[in-house]
């Protein structure tokens, strides 16, 4: 099985050095529904974290690994269907929101990733065994823990009132160069990243960085609320998927 995914994984690979090969396909978000119970209950808990779309109903939610629309090729997330995140963070999350809303009241966060147990981190990091130099890179070893399993990082973008994302010239989860924040002026030279891409980014940045949030280098889509030896210390890790989550 192993041996098949990383297959998988390695043609994913070769596929996204090309932009040319990728899909221009516009995808179906997962809005809050007003009236709904998680909103008119309050927040949700499961394992210390909160349900982000309760706290603030104009951020929107995609989770990617709740899908099969993602770089293993298959759905990982069975119970969770929203996004977690650990209390302080959801609000700052929150706050993130409100400062978009002030800027462009027609744009809101669209989180493709939050809370990830560390069961489904290994599963990650598995796949990707036979091609340890990139790894590293893109999926956090479970031993030393991910931001996600401490619920401390968001894997985010923007998009409109109808659920369209901006272009981030690369997409979510994307393995090239182009994707990476710290090799974006090199790329807005070459005309690989256009204007409005960089623009896009730049806003998404401004708008997380309100709060503290800070981006890692290689994925324009991941934010982290803490370093992670300061997370470690403050919260308890999500390590396996709960059985069910009743009000999702």
């Amino acid at each position: 099985m192993r041996s098949v995914l990383s297959f998988l994984v390695m043609c994913c690979l070769v596929a996204c050095q090309s932009n040319e090969e990728r899909s221009e396909s516009v995808k179906t978000v997962q809005k809050p529904i007003k009236n709904e119970p998680i909103i008119d209950k309050g927040p949700i808990e499961f394992e210390g974290l909160i349900d982000v779309q309760s706290l603030n109903k104009d951020i929107f939610c995609e989770l990617k690994y709740a899908t099969d629309d993602n770089f293993m090729g298959f759905q990982l997330y069975n119970s969770i269907k929203r996004p977690y995140l650990q209390p302080d963070v959801a609000e700052r999350l929150s706050k993130c929101q409100d400062y978009l809303t002030q800027v462009d009241s027609s744009l809101h966060l669209l989180i493709y990733d939050a809370a990830r147990p560390v069961s489904v981190q290994k599963l990650m990091w598995d796949a990707l065994d036979t091609i340890p130099k990139l790894r590293g890179k893109y999926v956090s070893n479970p031993n030393s823990r991910s931001l996600h399993n401490l619920g401390a990082a968001v894997d985010i973008t923007i998009c409109t009132n109808d659920g369209v994302p901006l272009d981030m010239g690369a997409d979510f989860d994307e393995f090239a160069k182009i994707a990476y924040p710290s090799m974006e002026y090199h790329f807005l030279k070459t005309g690989a990243l256009t204007h409005e891409q960089y623009d896009n980014r730049l806003l998404l940045r401004r708008v997380m960085k309100s709060q503290r949030f800070r981006q890692l280098q290689t994925e324009w889509w991941h934010y982290n609320a803490y370093p992670r030896n300061v997370a470690k210390v403050k919260y308890k890790a999500l390590m396996t998927e709960p059985d069910s989550l009743s009000n999702d």
